[in-house]
């Protein structure tokens, strides 16, 4: 995604702060360092950061990172066409060259040769060197690398290496607490906060289940997901089948359980 205007606070994207992360963002961009985002799997890492680059003015470039992503793909590369050969630069260099947040997502999915490129852009240096150019891109002072990855999917394969991290300032993000996570829901799909209670008690209970092999459990982005179903009509326990339920899971085991879950907490709601 690629905002070539600037943006403004009053379009910012609805974020409800949790731990002053939004002054820690303010004070990085000031003083001009790169920002790491750990946190689970739709619990706003991505709305943070759309809401913060429209907070501060500034256009916001996302890469969607993913094993395929080469230093080239965010770099740039030669092109021809018509007229001959070309240099296509990649987001990552057009980020640096109009100042804008630049912002990975997933990282750790990227290759490791891939992250390798964003050493000298991350440090006191602040600058992209684009070897097949010859060009040392200086990034201006709007510039700024934001990273983010979920450490649920760690492992030995899928890291930052240290010498990565620790070019890094790090924020932890968590799902909201339970009244925080009431509003985002009952603001984001328009629901009454009675429903966006029941779904955050929901929410609450799957959290706690510790004897399934889920790689997620129920995110905010489900909640307002399965709100927004309700919103339009849908049966509040068909909304939590298809948004949550089914989303978590294709084995029908896991399925039955977290359905039973589903009926301990929401009964026979409509």
């Amino acid at each position: 995604m690629d905002h070539s205007e600037q943006p403004h606070l009053m379009d910012a994207p609805l974020y409800v702060e949790q731990a002053g992360e939004v002054a820690l963002f303010e004070h990085a961009f000031r003083q001009r360092l790169p920002v790491l985002i750990k946190g689970p799997t739709g619990c706003g890492k991505t709305r943070f950061v759309e809401h913060m680059a429209a907070r501060l003015g500034r256009p916001l470039i996302t890469v969607s990172c993913h094993d395929d992503l080469s230093a080239a793909d965010l770099v740039g590369r030669h092109l021809i066409d018509a007229q001959g050969t070309v240099w296509a630069d990649g987001p990552l260099a057009r980020a640096v060259r109009s100042g804008a947040i630049c912002y990975l997502d997933e990282v750790v999915e990227a290759r490791k040769d891939t992250t390798v490129v964003l050493h000298p852009l991350a440090d006191d240096r602040r600058v992209l060197p684009i070897e097949r150019t010859g060009e040392q891109l200086a990034a201006p002072p709007g510039f700024m690398l934001v990273v983010s990855y979920n450490p649920g999917y760690q492992n030995l394969l899928k890291s930052l290496k240290p010498s990565t991290r620790q070019r890094f300032i790090a924020l932890s993000f968590g799902y909201p607490a339970p009244e925080l996570e009431r509003r985002i829901v009952a603001a984001e799909a328009g629901v009454d906060p009675v429903v966006a209670a029941r779904l955050v008690q929901l929410a609450q209970a799957l959290r706690r289940l510790t004897d399934h092999d889920l790689e997620e459990t129920a995110s905010t982005r489900l909640l307002v997901m399965a709100a927004r179903l309700v919103a339009s009509g849908l049966p509040l326990r068909a909304a939590c089948r298809a948004a949550i339920v089914d989303a978590l899971t294709d084995d029908l085991e896991t399925a039955a359980a977290l359905d039973d879950v589903v009926q301990a907490v929401l009964g026979n709601a409509a």
